[in-house]
């Protein structure tokens, strides 16, 4: 019994890690935490509701993800997402997010396919209605999809982590009528591709949808 008691005790201690994580990283990622901003552990503790060891163990953490400086015998500061960051991670996601839909061509199932096209559905009602926030959130579910329908794990996470990674900006972008139209065409034509099992145009397009979201981030100034 001792010992049971005691895996679930490091069960429970991990899984809390595990949420003071998750909850500063979305706090700097969504900018609530601004870049530069000292993190104190005591404040951080008392706002979450719990000790400062799991908010330490979570610092440390989100210093090796480089969204975090430690400054020892000073303190730890937001690092966050810069705009070279931005224009970085969008780059390099042109490239994955090309391979994740061509695997997704030989992968995806039938009902993959339904979902996706009813995502489609969704986003063209909304944008049409100028419901910017459910663009957004479609937008995070299609491409959750894709990642999912391209079989590979591995992939899957490093795509979301990027997803999460420049969410503020996608908020922006999706925000103006002309990209989000145009965001929910490439959608479809990405999901015509896939459906025929064209491997090779579903790349290219994929890869072409992220390159304009970044001609567009640079003629907005972002």
């Amino acid at each position: 019994m001792e010992e049971y008691n005691l895996q679930k005790e490091t069960a429970d201690r991990y899984t809390l890690g595990g949420r003071v994580y998750n909850a500063i990283r979305d706090k700097i990622l969504s900018g609530q935490y601004k870049e530069s901003e000292e993190l104190k552990e005591n404040a951080v503790a008392a706002e979450l509701g719990v000790s400062r060891t799991p908010v330490r163990e979570a610092l440390r953490q989100l210093e090796l993800e480089g969204l975090v400086t430690i400054i020892p015998n000073k303190g730890a500061y937001v690092t966050g997402i810069t705009k070279k960051d931005i224009h970085d991670i969008y780059i390099i996601r042109s490239y994955l997010e090309g391979l994740c839909a061509k695997w997704a061509c030989e992968n995806i199932t039938e009902a993959q396919i339904e979902a996706l096209e009813e995502i489609l559905y969704l986003s063209d009602f909304h944008a049409g209605r100028g419901h910017y926030d459910q663009m957004v959130e479609l937008d995070n579910k299609f491409h959750e999809l894709i990642y999912k329908a391209s079989g590979s794990k591995i992939l899957n996470h490093v795509l979301s982590d990027f997803h999460q990674y420049v969410e503020r900006v996608r908020k922006v972008t999706l925000s103006m009528p002309y990209r989000a139209e145009k965001s929910s065409k490439e959608h479809a034509a990405i999901v015509e591709a896939i459906k025929k099992r064209d491997g090779k145009l579903a790349e290219a397009l994929a890869t072409e949808h992220i390159m304009n979201t970044i001609k567009n981030l640079i003629e907005q100034g972002l």
